[in-house]
């Protein structure tokens, strides 16, 4: 029998094919990562390099610093969970779909936003804490990632550069489209707001009247315990950041398809739902501080069921919204 494998065939050219298995894995390992993180996180444990960094596990901490300074952690790091969850989900929709149709704004998408999210973890070198599972799994993740937005780039047809992300899609603006554009942008804009908050002063005067001591009253316990919630803080605002700049670019470039509604919808849930309901676990429900992220659900919710009406009475453009 004759052999059907090319002689010079690579075995690494067949498996990552066009780059999007690699595009997706890596979506995978965050959605994975996330629902780890908020799985670890909800069960109230720290991690071990956690522990040995501040010599203490949770129950020893709660028990010198309050057992509302872990819930503050818990709080953070569940919602960093779904962030990154809601990253990964909207990649796999980018890959999915506009990626696989050649589209040059969905390479850049993946590019500029791939660069904006891998570049937050710099940001937790200034805390003065090094998560190692963390900086581990980027280092794993990195390669797999640029490896498939290089592979990729052969599937683009028509506009390859980035001026693509300028151009926004034909479909016509409607309620809904508007929405969900001004809720991505918000988060996009209030993930550099604490990843910023997360570098410079940690804390915002509700998380210390939640936890009921001051920045100095922590680094008196622990000198060691600032940098590691500075740390959790930066993470989850790059988490928040992120996701709002590849969505608010989904929804100006490609509309509101059905296929994108339903990632929204998806990548949604578990952003806002593992924030908001994080809240009120922990005690934690000072309106000022949670409000936002409440408001911002409620406004993806209506722009997608206004998108969702629009598209079925078969409003000007219904035709382009259902492309894919």
């Amino acid at each position: 029998m004759a052999s059907t494998t090319a002689p010079r065939e690579s075995l690494w050219v067949v498996v990552l094919g066009d780059g999007r298995p690699a595009l997706f894995a890596v979506a995978a390992s965050l959605v994975f990562a996330g629902g780890f993180a908020m799985f670890v996180a909800g069960s109230g444990l720290l991690l071990p390099h956690d522990v040995a960094h501040l010599g203490m596990d949770a129950g020893e901490l709660a028990a010198v610093a309050g057992e509302r300074v872990v819930a503050f952690m818990v709080h953070d790091r569940v919602a960093w969970g779904g962030s990154v969850a809601a990253v990964g989900v909207l990649y796999v929709w980018l890959a999915a779909f506009p990626l696989a149709h050649g589209e040059g704004w969905a390479w850049w998408t993946l590019a500029v936003s791939g660069a904006v999210g891998f570049a937050t973890f710099l940001l937790y070198l200034d805390s003065g804490y090094l998560d190692t599972w963390h900086g581990t799994g980027t280092l794993l993740l990195l390669p797999v990632f640029w490896t498939g937005v290089a592979r990729s780039r052969g599937l683009l047809r028509g506009d390859r550069s980035w001026r693509s992300l300028l151009r926004p899609a034909a479909e016509p603006w409607h309620l809904g489209r508007v929405l969900l554009l001004a809720v991505a942008i918000g988060a996009a804009v209030g993930g550099a707001v604490v990843a910023w908050v997360g570098v410079t002063g940690v804390f915002v005067p509700q998380d210390l009247a939640f936890m009921g001591v001051t920045a100095a009253g922590l680094d008196a316990v622990d000198p060691r315990l600032v940098p590691l919630m500075a740390h959790d803080r930066v993470g989850f605002g790059g988490g928040v950041l992120t996701t709002g700049l590849v969505a608010a670019l989904c929804v100006w470039c490609a509309g509101t398809p059905r296929s994108l509604r339903e990632a929204l919808g998806l990548a949604g849930t578990l952003g806002f739902g593992a924030a908001i309901a994080i809240h009120p676990v922990v005690g934690y429900d000072d309106l000022v501080h949670v409000g936002p992220a409440v408001v911002a659900a409620l406004l993806l919710a209506l722009g997608l069921g206004v998108s969702t009406v629009a598209t079925r009475l078969g409003t000007p453009g219904a035709r382009r919204v259902l492309k894919w």
